[in-house]
């Protein structure tokens, strides 16, 4: 696995939009409100053509231009790290128009982004070999005051720290709108985290480790069986230090979430597993279907491999969110909290 440097006092950050831009409220105030966070920080940025861009669909601008744009800044000398401007629903129809090849042979530099872009930081460890940040979009930075999950963001990519920890609670409806764009999270809920090996509950797991990777299940499941399907050989490369797995989903009723693990568990994904991490699903959230709620739509699956399944983790779209190095290898330790240890090995 490549690692990227660390940002450097001074660098300068890329912003590109593979899936959707800043073009409308309240994502422009926000993408304005971080791009002067970071300047008074001291350092420089540099905004794709397509940052300000609404004239795709499902995605900033056409495939063609969103893949080109991904590929440039990545291999560019300009810029020494890149943060996408947000999610989105139709990424995986630039993957025609990145050049892969080209990104393998470049310098690694950081990605970080979430959601639609698991397109590229999943693809970026299987495919490339190279370490990404699953972690906030630039706009995230444009609230009032940093909170601390984006303070550990900023601490990841920066290299003052290599251990997060989860949090205390969560929000599960945002404040945010186009009169309120800088407001924080809405902290309403105490995080409880389930813990389980194989399909039983259990009040404690032990510490595993690995190879870690994963991302958003509505993307993953889309990716299964096309030609960026390439999980088999990057299971073959870190078979022998496993693979911890770390899925959430945006869209995904508990039904959809089932199906979508039962297809990337029988496409032969999970082989070299050594453990999960769960997050709070966020269209599921304590939703029950025909007897199927987001626990057992998650064990009735996974739980066969008998390893840890740390459930409703601080990962994903239900903010906050811990910055998760894609690619690095893990160290998991839980008790009422989870603990992410990462080393560049």
């Amino acid at each position: 696995m490549k690692y990227p440097t660390y940002l450097r006092s001074g660098g300068t950050i890329g912003l590109v939009a593979p899936s959707f831009g800043c073009a409308f409220e309240p994502y422009k105030s926000c993408l304005d409100s971080a791009e002067k966070r970071f300047e008074k920080m001291g350092y420089k940025l540099i905004e794709g053509p397509n940052c300000r861009k609404s004239d795709g669909v499902g995605i900033s601008s056409s495939p063609e231009n969103c893949g080109k744009e991904l590929t440039e800044f990545y291999c560019s000398e300009n810029n020494d790290m890149l943060i996408t401007c947000g999610g989105g629903e139709l990424m995986c129809e630039t993957l025609d128009y990145v050049d892969f090849d080209a990104i393998k042979e470049a310098k690694p530099k950081w990605y970080m982004g979430y959601s639609d872009n698991t397109n590229f930081t999943f693809l970026l460890n299987t495919i490339c070999d190279t370490a990404a940040i699953y972690g906030p979009s630039i706009g995230a930075f444009g609230m009032e005051k940093l909170e601390p999950a984006l303070q550990d963001a900023l601490d990841i990519f920066t290299g003052k720290k290599t251990s997060v920890s989860g949090y205390t609670s969560f929000e599960v409806e945002s404040l945010k709108d186009e009169e309120h764009p800088f407001v924080g999270y809405n902290l309403t809920e105490k995080k409880e985290l389930r813990l389980f090996m194989g399909e039983t509950e259990t009040n404690r797991v032990p510490e595993f480790e690995g190879i870690i990777t994963g991302g958003c299940l509505d993307c993953l499941a889309n990716l299964v069986g096309t030609k960026y399907d390439q999980v088999a050989a990057f299971n073959e490369r870190y078979k022998d230090k496993g693979v911890v797995w770390f899925l959430e989903a945006c869209d995904l009723n508990v039904m959809s979430i089932r199906r979508a693990l039962w297809n990337l568990d029988r496409a032969g994904w999970f082989v070299n597993t050594k453990g999960f991490i769960i997050g709070r699903p966020a269209a599921a959230w304590k939703q029950e279907m025909m007897g199927l709620d987001q626990y057992n739509a998650v064990t009735g699956i996974l739980g066969k491999y008998n390893v840890p399944i740390v459930m409703d983790a601080d990962v994903g779209h239900l903010a906050p969110a811990m910055p998760i190095i894609s690619g690095a290898h893990v160290h998991v330790s839980v008790d009422n909290n989870i603990t992410l240890t990462y080393d560049f090995i």
